[in-house]
This record gives C-alpha cells, structure tokens and sequence, in this order.
C-alpha cells in the first residue's frame, strides 16, 4: 500500500460584504491613502458590520461555500478545526458550533490558535490526522473578525485588519501529492509585542480595563515588521533547501498577507518572480487566520495539479513558519 499523504481537495471562502476602504479611514484617523498604500499594500478591507454576527458566521458560510463546490456530505467530514484568534466567546469552542451550524454531526471539533499563524499551524494539524489513516476528512477552517478587536481611533493597526474566512477539506492521496514538508517555529520573546492586555487571567475584565482601552490589539509595528521579515523568510528558505527546490521548481509563494514589504521580502529570499507571488491583500488586508485560504480560493483557478506550493506565515506569540504542499487537483 502506498504511504498516506494529506492533499487538499477543495476550497471555499467567504468576505463581508461592507468595505472600509482608506478614503473613509482618512475621516476617522490622520492617515491617507497614498501612506497606507505605501507602507501595507492595503486599498481596503472587508468588515462584518451586522450585530450578533461573530467569526463563527464567517467560518460557516466559508465552509458552505466549499461543501457546494465541492459538492460533499458534510455528514462524511471526520473533523472540523478552526484556527483563529477571535472566538464568539470564551470557554465554549466556536468550531464545535460551527461544526454543528454546517451539518458535521458526525464530526468532532476544536479551536486552534496561533494568532496570524493559525491556519499554518492548523495545516500541519489536519494533515497528521490523515497521514495517521484514521479520519478521511479533515475540514480546516481559518476565520477572524479582526474588527471586533480593533480600535478605530488607532492608526497603528485599524489600517491593518479586516474580518473573513477561508476553508479547504484535506483527503489522503497516494499520488505522493498534498503536505510534503513543514517548518514551524514560535517563541515566546513576542509576547509583549503583538497582544491583548485585557480579557484574559492575568488580567480579567473590568471598568477600568474597558476604560483603558486594554481590549483592543495592541502592536509595535517595527518590533514586529522586523521579526517577520527575517522570520518568514528564513523558514521559507531553508524549507526550498531541505527539499531541493530552486526558484524554477516552485510554482507558487502562498504567503501571509500582513504587509505586502513582507512579503516582497520573502519571495526575494526565495528568489522568486513576482509572477509566483499571490497578493490579494489590497482587498481585504490582513484577515489574520483567513489570508493563506483566501488566497486558495482567489486564485485556485491558477494551480495545477502537482503545482509546488510553498506557504508561509508570521503572527503573534511569535508564531512562524512554512509549508511545502504539491497541489492535488486541477479546477473544472
């Protein structure tokens, strides 16, 4: 029998219809357009605005998206994981909510979270699931409502994030095609850099938390920029190397769309055209544990079956890495 490898065999997303684009937020913060272009790649972003409606909304009509293109029996999927870092609610697991809103009865459930890496991480997740032969259908799901967690008077991050999801069903394949090789990194120096200081046990909520201001993210852009840079790079690098890949063989870069100067960076490390480069990031911007899906799904129409792919990702914690995966299907 030939050994088990974990392909992803079909795609969905979903972005909210409302777009704040930079012309609007030049009327909420001192900031414009031609400076945020400049500095993030950024021209606009997606918000879910509707009251009551949290990630686990996004995360379903990601996943609806996928099982009517895929056209499969969600009854069939063996497990639902959802990475993000904007839960509807502490202690009760949006993903088993979501599991259930989509039909999975038959599946079990979890949250992953891993800040911006979050899908990366649960890509390597999914994949172990399969690759152990136990489960035939793994449902990974990557889904943040960002401005839930953003203060719109703070220049340094509102221009950043948007909310959305992005979902893609692993399947064993005996091709020798899906995840092939993986880097994963964190470390802990990134926990003042990057973060929430309220809401959590060391310090719950309170009046004076909410007063503060102290629910919202809080980022040292530079701190972080410069991690990232140097992070996301080197993992996708030494990942090329470990696997004899040069810059001819590798189809494209599937990279995390926090800053487009970070991922210029990256692919110039690869040595990379900037035709193998997919940025979707003027769009929607950073969408935390939705860019790398997103741009599955923007863009599957371009990738052919045994593509190379290399994924890479850098979020909070710090939290980084890379993925090799060979693309398994062509588009009908």
């Amino acid at each position: 029998m030939n050994k088990i490898t974990a392909a992803i065999t079909a795609v969905g997303s979903y972005v909210p219809e409302f777009v704040l684009s930079n012309q609007v937020l030049e009327t909420l913060v001192e900031t414009n357009d031609e400076w945020i272009t400049s500095r993030t790649g950024i021209k606009e972003r997606r918000l879910l605005k509707e009251k009551g409606k949290g990630t686990s909304y996004l995360a379903i009509k990601a996943a609806q998206d996928l099982i009517s293109k895929a056209n499969i029996n969600p009854e069939e999927i063996d497990l639902v994981i959802l990475g993000t870092t904007t839960p509807d609610m502490p202690v009760a697991s949006t993903s088993v909510y979501v599991a259930s809103q989509i039909g999975a009865v038959n599946a079990f459930a979890y949250d992953l979270q891993a800040a911006c890496s979050s899908f990366l991480f649960g890509m390597s997740t999914a994949a172990a699931y399969i690759e152990s032969g136990r489960y035939k259908k793994v449902l990974l799901i990557g889904a943040d409502k960002m401005s839930s967690i953003i203060d719109y008077t703070d220049r340094a991050t509102c221009i950043i994030f948007g909310d959305g999801a992005g979902a893609v069903l692993f399947e064993p394949n005996y091709e020798g095609l899906g995840l092939q090789d993986e880097l994963l990194r964190s470390d802990g120096i990134g926990r003042e850099y990057l973060k929430i200081d309220a809401g959590g046990s060391i310090l719950p909520p309170s009046i004076e938390t909410v007063e503060n201001r102290q629910h919202f993210v809080f980022q040292d852009g530079k701190t972080v920029f410069k991690y990232a840079v140097s992070g996301m790079a080197d993992v996708s690098e030494k990942i090329m190397q470990r696997n004899n890949l040069t810059k001819d063989n590798v189809n494209w870069l599937i990279a995390h769309q926090a800053n487009k100067r970070i991922i210029d960076a990256t692919a110039n490390r690869m040595g990379l055209e900037e035709e193998k480069v997919l940025v979707n990031i003027q769009k929607y911007g950073n969408t935390t544990s939705a860019t790398l899906p997103l741009l599955l799904s923007d863009f599957e129409s371009k990738f052919k079956k045994g593509d190379n792919l290399i994924f890479a990702a850098f979020g909070g914690g710090f939290t980084w890495g890379s993925i090799y995966l060979k693309w398994a299907y062509n588009k009908q």
